[in-house]
């Protein structure tokens, strides 16, 4: 990645497309996550003003100083990081969707916090990495039973990211996983429960994501570059 913002961002859609209709897609199916993690706000609005529109944020800090200094009610905002239930009421009033759902005692904290309804997406770990949050397959269908039953909050679909390869084919099996996950929690005909949307896929592998579904990738490094950690990741990590 050595272009300029707007250069990756050309370069990033003109692989969405192809990828897509590889697959026989429709391109306008999948949407653009711009992960801003540890980018400042200069750069954010680079990437506005070359065509992104949907801004991905792990810390509740850190994105409540971006989005009150970028002020584009143009811009779309998820929450894809690690939510604290003391956190929650937060991320409600933040973001437009959030994305890493994983469990009920989260989900009903936002479901009591939210004055209106609230666009969620469960985060199904699906390798059962120790190192990452989310819920395992069968958790994500006990998940849904129960998200069905609270008040203000909309599941819209399921969210995953697979273990780190440097071959990018190597994440497609689950990719294909999640896929199907949700196609089986679709047909369980759960009540106000239809999931639309699979946010998979980053920087090394979204081509393959949307030839095997992803309607949200969430793209940093092929944007801004390779990022820095956050100077104080200690406090950032407790939002």
């Amino acid at each position: 990645m050595t272009g300029t913002i707007s250069e990756n961002l050309i370069n990033v859609f003109d692989r969405i497309r192809k990828a897509a209709r590889k697959a026989g897609r429709d391109p306008m199916e999948v949407t653009l996550v711009a992960v801003t993690k540890t980018v400042d706000v200069k750069k954010i609005k680079e990437a506005i003003s070359g065509g992104a529109r949907v801004f991905g944020e792990s810390y509740i800090q850190e994105a409540e100083e971006k989005i009150e200094k970028i002020k584009d009610k143009s811009v779309r905002w998820h929450f894809i990081g690690h939510l604290q239930k003391n956190k929650a009421k937060f991320a409600v009033d933040l973001f437009d969707v959030i994305e890493s759902i994983d469990s009920l005692e989260l989900a009903e904290v936002i479901s009591k916090r939210a004055q209106e309804p609230v666009d969620i997406m469960l985060e199904v770990n699906l390798a059962k990495e120790k190192t990452k949050t989310g819920v395992d397959a069968e958790g994500a269908v006990k998940l849904a039973r129960a998200i069905s039953n609270l008040p203000n909050l909309r599941l819209k679909g399921l969210m995953t990211i697979p273990p780190f390869f440097e071959a990018p084919e190597m994440s497609r099996p689950y990719f294909v996983a999640l896929r199907r996950l949700a196609e089986r929690i679709n047909k369980e005909r759960i009540p106000g429960v239809f999931l639309k949307e699979l946010s998979m896929g980053m920087s090394n592998d979204f081509e393959v994501a949307i030839e095997e579904g992803a309607t949200i990738i969430r793209i940093g490094t092929a944007i801004f570059g390779t990022r820095k950690e956050a100077p104080d990741k200690k406090a950032l990590k407790a939002s």
